[in-house]
């Protein structure tokens, strides 16, 4: 009996964490793209809408720019509205570049992207230009509750206040993560939160911006991935708790020979992979006693796939995928 009640207390223990974790939006995809391709993904990782109600909002800090700085700049930030985002849903913001005959600092977003939206955001560099960032710019969101007197960090993106950024270009992927050294991450670039992302950075990271950490990095111009976001956070009745009870590995990831291996911790039966549009382009049954199991991709596409492994006992578990 002792041995169940210490059982059920760190189970409870274990989702009480979670669900402190998964309890408010932040950003799930960042594109920085050519011209004026540039959108976020924000994710609800709750199981509940969440309504932003104007208790929202996106600020820029531009090439380095203090947080006292650029939070008094009212062009620097926008709020983000009344949209309600539906649970476990990625809301995609694209800037609003959408005239084909655009010049210049005007031009127009890539059509593909601009399908990708669900709202548009800053049509006038002049009025508000916290979506006109670029590979230097710290982004965050803030929250507030008390009707605009206070406001939170809810997520930030980047390192507000980077002096490196004054003259850099990009955080880079090597250390001192400034840019001098290894691939620029943030300029020219798609990133993708993590899956055990599971809430907003809150604190300004200090001594710097370490990219790698909460995020996977994609082509310039890769727009498929968004409006789908993989996490962790439970999305239904018990999900995650079944989840979270196998140990699930991918390797290579991303995958650049055409082909991965899954390891888990319990005998496995099927493998099904799921392209960004929920459309099953794999299915492979094993012969339920394997845990570890190699799956072929043959001529997939590159980008962002959902892996779904169902187990022997019933279980199942989805986790994400890249091809390279």
């Amino acid at each position: 009996m002792k041995k169940h009640l210490l059982s059920f207390l760190f189970l409870a223990g274990a989702l009480g964490t979670q669900a402190q974790n998964c309890s408010d939006i932040f950003i799930s995809e960042y594109v920085e793209g050519t011209g004026n391709n540039k959108a976020l993904g924000i994710y609800n990782p709750t199981m509940s809408p969440i309504n932003l109600n104007g208790q929202y909002r996106l600020l820029r800090y531009n090439n380095g720019t203090s947080a006292a700085a650029g939070e008094a700049n009212a062009q620097a930030m926008i709020n983000l509205g009344n949209h309600v985002i539906p649970p476990a849903t990625e809301w995609v913001i694209v800037i609003d570049m959408r005239d084909p005959l655009g010049t210049g600092q005007n031009v127009q977003a890539d059509p593909a992207l601009q399908a990708k939206a669900d709202t548009f955001l800053c049509p006038d560099y002049n009025t508000s230009y916290s979506m006109f960032f670029n590979g230097n710019d710290a982004l965050s969101i803030q929250k507030t509750t008390d009707g605009g007197t206070t406001w939170n960090y809810i997520d930030i993106f980047g390192m507000i206040g980077d002096p490196a950024m004054v003259t850099g270009v990009s955080w880079s992927d090597q250390f001192p993560y400034d840019g001098s050294v290894g691939a620029w991450w943030t300029l020219n670039h798609t990133l993708i939160r993590k899956p055990a992302v599971e809430q907003g950075v809150k604190v300004n990271p200090s001594p710097e911006f370490i990219v790698t950490t909460e995020w996977d990095s994609f082509p310039v111009n890769t727009f498929d991935s968004l409006k789908v976001h993989t996490c962790n956070c439970p999305t239904g009745a018990g999900i995650n708790e079944i989840d979270n009870s196998v140990s699930v590995r991918l390797f290579p990831n991303p995958v650049v020979n055409n082909h991965f291996i899954v390891v888990s911790s319990e005998s496995m039966s099927t493998i099904e992979v799921y392209n960004m549009v929920g459309q099953q382009v794999i299915r492979k049954e094993t012969n339920r006693t394997a845990k570890q199991w190699m799956v072929e991709t043959g001529d997939l596409p590159k980008g962002v796939y959902s892996v779904r492994i169902s187990f022997s006992g019933g279980k199942t578990k989805t986790t994400e995928l890249i091809i390279q």
